[in-house]
């Protein structure tokens, strides 16, 4: 097999999904498989040549788009802990294998068919498409009220929670967005707003998650703080180091994360 047919095959078009949405690649689950084997992130990160920051982000990803978490982070112990792959997880990575050799089978058996596969790879790089908002989640849409000008799409996470978006009528017209069809609520980290004892507050804010702290980062000005919210579903914001302080977030902590719902994406396959 060819360079580039190895690239279109292997790296390119196999993807899993779940309810319609993509969610894991051959990238990931190399990251899964390194996780199983060493019992850490930060190992694993370092032997597929990435960031303990980025692995963490994929693993979030990961976890909020599969309808059961796929990596479980241990406490205490002996050892202090670990990263494990839950029975789902190891599931997925059996099944990701066996598609994996059927497909090289058949890209095999395509390639006297197609010939040179050289333009056929450089129209799909084309159309593929990776976004930079943090927080990325998949899940079912369950109400639509649309108004004069704008329309307010309500998205059920597979925890139950909900997550209220302001679109434009024209948006949901050009999406096609439908009751019951699978759709993902994408929100950039930076429009996050972290707070603790909201109880009784009255907030603007359409979207109201809280949970559990699970992983502090301090930067010398910025602090990311990832926040459990149920589901296997995980928020990050990005905050000063200053509020980061002043709030005492630190893992383990409640926690909640506040957006508008006019900072929420909407995206369908």
């Amino acid at each position: 097999m060819n360079r580039t047919k190895e690239n279109i095959g292997l790296e390119g078009t196999i993807w899993f999904q779940k309810s319609q949405n993509r969610f894991l690649g051959g990238d990931r689950i190399a990251l899964l498989e390194k996780i199983d084997q060493s019992g850490s992130i930060n190992s694993a990160a370092k032997e597929i040549g990435i960031s303990y920051k980025t692995a963490w982000h994929l693993v979030n990803m990961m976890n909020n788009l599969s309808e059961k978490p796929l990596v479980d982070r241990m406490t205490g112990g002996k050892g202090g802990g670990g990263t494990v792959l839950t029975r789902e997880g190891r599931q997925v990575i059996e099944q990701y294998r066996v598609v994996q050799e059927e497909h090289r089978k058949f890209l095999e058996n395509l390639e006297e068919r197609l010939g040179d596969t050289g333009e056929l790879y450089r129209f799909l790089r084309r159309i593929s498409m990776r976004i930079s908002a943090r927080n990325t989640f998949s899940g079912r849409i369950v109400e639509i009220r649309k108004g004069a000008v704008n329309t307010e799409v309500l998205i059920a996470l597979t925890g139950g929670q909900q997550i209220a978006s302001i679109i434009t009528n024209g948006a949901v017209d050009n999406l096609g967005l439908k009751k019951g069809m699978s759709a993902y609520a994408i929100v950039k980290s930076n429009s996050v707003i972290v707070g603790r004892d909201l109880h009784g507050s009255k907030l603007s804010a359409r979207n109201i998650m809280c949970g559990t702290v699970q992983r502090v980062i301090d930067g010398p000005v910025s602090s990311e703080v990832d926040i459990e919210i149920g589901g296997g579903n995980i928020i990050s914001a990005v905050i000063t180091h200053t509020s980061r302080e002043r709030l005492e977030l630190s893992e383990g902590e409640h926690a909640c994360a506040l957006f508008k719902a006019s900072s929420v994406i909407i995206g369908v396959n």
